[in-house]
């Protein structure tokens, strides 16, 4: 599910109260026992749905160490579970534990609504997939606990390669524009050999990491924004070749329904998240009924010579600073996201939020891709104002600019960083 980022000025009123009236511990994971009768745990329907025996089987860890305790648990759709705490947070009411999309944590983190965690009171936070744990870190505190991650691959057809003579997923960046240019030449100028919507800006920003670049640096705590370095603009090229060569589709589309234009077979490749080939085959979203059992995931080689770097989804779990049983609900959340639960939830079919968790997954044919692929991540910048940033497109329309040709690369990415450093330090 695609989780948007809630925009720090969207949450600023509701958090007032917070700062003003919250805890004086924050020390959460080294908080004192706080002889706790009950906590309540929130998290979404995904638990619920799909995992309901980890969740039991955290419950009893705790229940274990603290005999009597009271655990209640609310579950929330991802579409009102925001609505839902922002009404609660300055209030007696407030969850011990919520679960937060890791995109959704910054705005809360800016404005203090979560208790500082200590990382080294829980299981493998050493290893923690970097892309999760910069979600769960501002100013160089920890403010949630990486849950689980979901990553992104490439996905091509099968049948598509074969045709021009291709008979393995490309191991390397050479190796795929190679294959690439065979097939565009094969099935002719229309077809959309790499089906790329300009203004999946999370695609895009891999090539600019890849190349080294970064959206922003941070600078002392003060951010300033970096897409017109070279590295950046290097990343931003790369990407525009992509765009240029293979991309012949509307070039003002997001990727919103990128598994449905994929699904209509008139496009060889994407580069999404790991569960788009399987929706694009979806009987409902394959019209031509080419696709079943025809796509392939594969690890996204880049242009630097190493796995492109991918933007992780995922969740986090948060301890609202004005939750009176932090001890408690931190214990939760190790008994829920340690080592045992890790084991659960890739059972399940997640990502883990640990790279050794996700070593033997490497070797297992059926979790290999988008294992290796979670290893080599990155996230956005945890600057106060990023909320704004994404709230204004700044991205979207620097890419669209540039693949419509509307403005060079140069002049695209020195008006993006304007836009960027107007807000991106502003709490």
């Amino acid at each position: 599910m695609k989780r948007k980022l809630i925009a720090a000025i969207g949450v600023a009123g509701m958090l007032v109260g917070v700062a003003a009236c919250g805890s004086d511990d924050k020390s959460g994971g080294s908080a004192k026992a706080d002889d706790a009768k009950s906590i309540t745990v929130w998290l979404t329907v995904d638990a619920q749905n799909n995992w309901p025996d980890l969740v039991k089987a955290a419950d009893a860890a705790v229940k274990k160490k603290h005999p009597g305790l009271v655990i209640n648990h609310e579950y929330y759709g991802w579409p009102d579970k925001n609505t839902k705490l922002d009404a609660v947070l300055a209030t007696d009411k407030v969850p011990d534990v919520v679960e937060m999309g890791n995109t959704e944590m910054l705005g809360y983190m800016v404005k203090g609504a979560f208790a500082e965690l200590d990382a080294s009171k829980f299981d493998n936070s050493g290893a923690w997939l970097d892309g999760l744990k910069a979600s769960a870190t501002f100013d160089g505190k920890t403010y949630g606990v990486p849950y689980y991650a979901g990553g992104r691959v490439g996905n091509w057809r099968k049948d598509i390669a074969k045709a021009s003579g291709i008979t393995a997923t490309p191991k390397t960046y050479p190796e795929l524009t190679s294959d690439l240019d065979k097939i565009q030449k094969k099935q002719g100028s229309k077809f959309n050999a790499w089906y790329q919507p300009s203004r999946d800006w999370y695609a895009a920003m891999s090539f600019v990491y890849d190349a080294g670049g970064s959206i922003a640096k941070d600078d002392g705590g003060t951010f300033k924004a970096n897409l017109s370095s070279p590295e950046s603009l290097k990343g931003l090229n790369d990407w525009k070749t992509i765009e240029d060569k293979y991309m012949h589709g509307d070039k003002t589309k997001d990727e919103s329904d990128r598994f449905t234009v994929y699904g209509q077979a008139n496009s060889g490749m994407i580069f999404g998240a790991a569960w788009e080939g399987a929706s694009a085959e979806d009987p409902k979203a394959d019209t031509t009924g080419k696709l079943k059992g025809n796509l392939e995931n594969f690890v996204m080689p880049g242009p630097s010579g190493k796995n492109m770097p991918v933007f992780l989804g995922g969740s986090d779990l948060a301890v609202p600073v004005r939750s009176k049983a932090q001890a408690t609900a931190t214990e939760w959340i190790n008994a829920f996201t340690g080592t045992e639960g890790q084991k659960g939830l890739v059972a399940k079919g997640n990502l883990p939020n640990n790279k050794t968790a996700l070593e033997p997954m490497k070797a297992d044919p059926k979790t290999a891709v988008p294992a290796t692929a979670a290893e080599s991540s990155w996230f956005v910048p945890q600057a106060p104002g990023w909320g704004q940033v994404e709230k204004a497109q700044v991205l979207q329309t620097m890419l669209q600019s540039i693949a419509t040709g509307k403005q060079s690369v140069e002049a695209a990415a020195k008006t993006a960083d304007a836009a960027i450093d107007k807000v991106i330090n502003t709490k």
